[in-house]
């Protein structure tokens, strides 16, 4: 018995550093992207299903879409064993319940990104894939209780951003990381980088949570937006191209971050 369950175990593993490194692929190109358009290079400011389509015209891009699904389900399965096994030892308190819900959560939205990887593999993109954050916002609204619903994804929005920047004030990153396996140099780079890309992820997640609390407060579907549309709403403020591009490359940095706990990560299970 002993060997299957380290088998599994380093299975586990495994899918969880694929994962990471699908996720980090997927925010490289975000901030790639966004950081073009700063810089008037012909970028456009897109979310994850926007940069992901930007795969399928590459050379390769069909070889690369379906890796890039497969480490998304990877992914996918890794947050959802952290939100039922609590691989974190987050415990049965408030705070671990949450966070563990926020585990839940993310599974769902990388599995769906996996799902669209599929879809656009198979030329079969379903319609819902392709539906727009103002789409989805009205179809919720159109629900009894659906601008109560909108407005809590909002405020759930703004807090996993708060948190984000707790993570990068208090360094709780380090807690994850084999830090033995890492140099000095190595190390101080990495946190750098970690950072800015935390810091840059809650502002973008506050503006979404935002604007969809918005939406819900003037019952108008029109105001929601998603990742694409937060980077938007900051090109659109005074000194936009700058503060666009130390955002984009805050984003590009948290696909940095992401192949950083692919290699260094803790991805055992009890």
């Amino acid at each position: 018995m002993t060997r299957p369950i380290a088998s599994l175990r380093q299975g586990v593993s495994l899918a969880a550093r694929a994962g990471y490194v699908a996720k980090g692929v997927v925010y490289l190109l975000i901030g790639g992207f966004a950081f073009m358009a700063a810089m008037g290079l012909g970028g456009d400011n897109v979310g994850s299903k926007g940069a992901i389509n930007q795969l399928i015209t590459k050379p390769f891009g069909d070889i690369m879409l379906g890796l890039l699904g497969v480490g998304l389900f990877a992914y996918a399965l890794w947050r959802l064993l952290q939100a039922l096994m609590d691989t974190e030892n987050l415990g049965a308190g408030l705070k671990g319940i949450v966070s563990r819900l926020a585990f839940l959560v993310s599974s769902l939205t990388h599995a769906s990104l996996g799902v669209y990887c599929v879809d656009l593999l198979s030329s079969l993109a379903m319609s819902s894939g392709n539906s727009s954050p103002e789409d989805r916002t009205a179809q919720l609204m159109g629900h009894q209780g659906g601008i109560y619903l909108i407005a809590l994804v909002g405020l759930v929005l703004i807090g996993v951003g708060f948190r984000q920047f707790v993570r990068a004030y208090k360094r709780s990153y380090l807690d994850n990381w084999y830090r033995k396996d890492m140099s000095t140099t190595l190390r101080r780079l990495a946190e750098v980088v970690t950072r800015w890309g935390l810091t840059a992820r809650g502002l973008v997640f506050q503006i979404i949570g935002g604007l969809l609390c918005l939406a819900a407060w003037h019952a108008d579907p029109n105001q929601a937006e998603g990742l694409g549309g937060a980077l938007n709403v900051l090109a659109a403020q005074p000194f936009g191209p700058w503060l666009l591009g130390a955002v984009a490359l805050g984003l590009f940095s948290y696909g940095l971050y992401c192949l950083i706990n692919a290699a260094f990560r803790d991805t055992t299970i009890d």
